[in-house]
């Protein structure tokens, strides 16, 4: 009998695994203190030496223009032309060395939240505007966690869809980039049609970027957001396998009768039937320093004549 037993790389598994945490904030002094920025960007035509007179943010101070041109290149670039998609230019390289078509193509990663056919409108006129709100990655971790994002102030409210859209009734007036924890409002509404596409790409009444509808947003004292943060946490499960003929005595001093140097047991711990219980398990370095320690939920009995297995969870 040993008093320790090595793992082996069979006994030990480390299993990923993903856990949320809920944020509410209302009010800008909450959004504000804790982290979360809120801009407005504009289509204008800036002159070059006048960066930041047309400043935006609460925390951080920003030109309307960057941000504007900041989030069209980021998240908005494949969709100028085509809400589902701009076409790509491509090239021809011919036998006689001469080139046909476009020598590029303007396709860029937009983080779409998933691969099914997106949706992405984004204002180009003259003076449109946009609202972004920037979530902190020590507020949504790794990712915000698909349909907890909301956001209203006060009178109307949106949310999303789990897909990326933001959304109010059935209108989508925005997308959640939830890898970069970014929310933007680009348009007044566009109807879904089918759960799948809109009806309208930049035309008619819908889908324009309506300045009084992003800034109720973005402007307002009493705006409250709430989503769900994801972290992905690292599970290690240590498999102790107790064999029949392993610790099947107890060094336990009350099992020793008069002096504890004399060495002679009760009589009950003598007999075959005595076996003793597992109320703990320690973990231990290769320097047997002492790291862990397990807690059974009740007194376990190691079997005399079949294997014993104890699994250990430990998060890290």
């Amino acid at each position: 009998m040993s008093a320790f037993k090595p793992f082996t790389t069979a006994d030990v598994i480390l299993s990923p695994f993903k856990v949320n945490k809920s944020f509410s904030f209302k009010g800008i002094a909450e959004l504000t203190g804790s982290g979360i920025d809120i801009f407005e960007g504009e289509n204008t035509s800036p002159s070059l030496w006048s960066s930041g007179s047309t400043s935006t943010g609460y925390i951080s101070t920003q030109d309307k223009f960057l941000v504007y041109r900041s989030i069209r290149e980021l998240y908005y670039y494949n969709y100028l032309e085509n809400s589902d998609g701009s076409p790509i230019n491509t090239a021809s390289f011919n036998d006689d060395g001469t080139i046909t078509g476009l020598p590029y193509t303007p396709n860029s990663y937009n983080y779409l939240p998933n691969t099914l056919l997106a949706d992405r409108y984004y204002p180009t006129g003259s003076g449109d505007i946009i609202g972004v709100i920037s979530i902190p990655s020590n507020k949504y971790g790794e990712t915000l966690k698909p349909g907890t994002v909301t956001l209203s102030n006060g009178t109307s409210s949106l949310y999303d869809d789990g897909e990326g859209n933001l959304i109010t009734s059935s209108l989508k007036v925005g997308d959640v980039i939830y890898s970069h924890g970014i929310i933007t409002l680009t348009n007044d509404g566009i109807p879904q049609q089918d759960g799948y596409g809109y009806i309208t790409y930049g035309t008619g009444s819908y889908g324009v970027s309506d300045s009084a509808f992003i800034q109720s947003f973005i402007n307002s004292t009493n705006l409250s957001c709430s989503f769900d943060s994801t972290l992905t946490i690292y599970e290690s499960q240590y498999k102790c396998t107790l064999r029949e003929n392993e610790f099947n005595f107890s060094q336990n001093p009350t099992l020793i009768s008069g002096s504890s140097n004399s060495g002679i047991l009760y009589d009950f711990a003598t007999g075959s039937y005595f076996t003793p219980y597992v109320t703990s398990i320690g973990l231990y370095n290769n320097n047997k320093e002492l790291l862990a320690i397990a807690k059974l939920s009740q007194p376990l009995r190691v079997s005399d004549t079949t294997d014993t297995s104890i699994l250990i969870n430990l998060d890290l």
